[in-house]
């Protein structure tokens, strides 16, 4: 199961997040999230854990914990582009204008 991890400290590392997880079950993985241009933690990350029994073990006693500073939010990762929403969009092309416009 794949786990969204919200409201991290800043200092908090892929390893303190995958040694906190890892005293609920095997943890497959574990990645806070940087920004790119900054370098700097964007203070959320995932962790996947193998056993769905233990994911869910580790929401209901790691949600809303201090950790690291910081009280962190856990819950089921939802499947990118579910829901959410929000964020930058890139590309795209600028609206309109030009053209004969007639005031009178």
């Amino acid at each position: 199961m794949n786990l969204f991890v919200a409201k991290l400290s800043p200092s908090t590392t892929s390893e303190d997040l995958n040694d906190l997880f890892a005293e609920y079950g095997e943890v497959d993985s574990a990645k806070v999230i940087f920004d790119r241009e900054t370098g700097n933690s964007r203070c959320f990350g995932f962790v996947e854990m193998s056993d769905d029994e233990s994911a869910n073990r580790a929401i209901s006693e790691l949600n809303e914990v201090e950790f690291d500073g910081s009280d962190i939010v856990v819950k089921k990762a939802r499947p990118k582009g579910e829901g959410g929403g929000g964020g930058q969009r890139r590309g795209g092309f600028g609206g309109g204008g030009g053209g004969y416009n007639s005031r009178y």
